[in-house]
């Protein structure tokens, strides 16, 4: 727990851990139930991938989740990640608007879709690079909220991010223990008062 107070719930989740029950069996376990066990009135109002660390905020009963999900709706709500990708990006800043939509035999893959995708928009900062691993450090901000949006973007872009089951080629994928992707910063209106609440959050990469 980062944050609390009447109104909402600030957590740091790790990597490896589902924000919500998953399907079947053995998937039970996850951020949510586990914060509900101590705060019963904690609600969701946004995810992260199992494979992502880092902030995710939590709603403290129906009216604060009501008001939450609206400032998500209308894009208040301002998320910046850090990852580290293969190879080093051409421009020290860019953006990728390439629309996205779910590879329905491959669930829960989602990919490029020019004709059926939904508009989505990353922006990415170089903030390192490395050439003895020719890996970067880069910042990405997401301006949609699709599935898997920053993970498809990077590797359809040829940077996929190291560690990734789904979409890094197997040279890439077996480079790091985990997805090295982390929701580092978070900022959105207060639900309660309106102020800017601004929370950060390491990578522990």
């Amino acid at each position: 727990m980062l944050y609390e107070d009447p109104h909402l719930l600030v957590l740091d989740k790790p990597s490896g851990l589902l924000s919500v029950p998953g399907r079947g069996p053995g998937h039970e376990d996850c951020l949510a139930s586990r914060v509900q066990a101590c705060y019963p009135d904690a609600r969701v109002v946004h995810r992260l991938d199992m494979a992502t660390s880092g902030l995710i905020v939590m709603a403290r009963g129906r009216e604060m989740e009501r008001t939450l999900s609206i400032s998500f709706q209308q894009r208040r709500v301002q998320k910046r990640y850090v990852a580290v990708v293969a190879g080093r990006l051409d421009a020290p800043t860019g953006e990728v608007a390439l629309a996205l939509s779910t590879d329905w035999p491959n669930r829960p893959r989602q990919k490029v879709d020019a004709e059926a995708g939904k508009a989505s928009l990353t922006s990415y900062c170089l903030l390192a690079h490395d050439p003895l691993s020719d890996t970067s450090r880069v910042e990405l901000t997401p301006h949609t909220g699709r599935s898997h949006q920053l993970r498809v973007h990077m590797q359809a872009i040829g940077h996929p991010i190291l560690g990734d089951e789904l979409y890094a080629p197997p040279e890439h994928r077996a480079a790091a223990s985990r997805l090295l992707l982390h929701a580092t910063r978070l900022e959105l209106p207060h639900p309660g008062c309106g102020r800017t609440l601004r929370m950060e959050s390491s990578p522990p990469f």
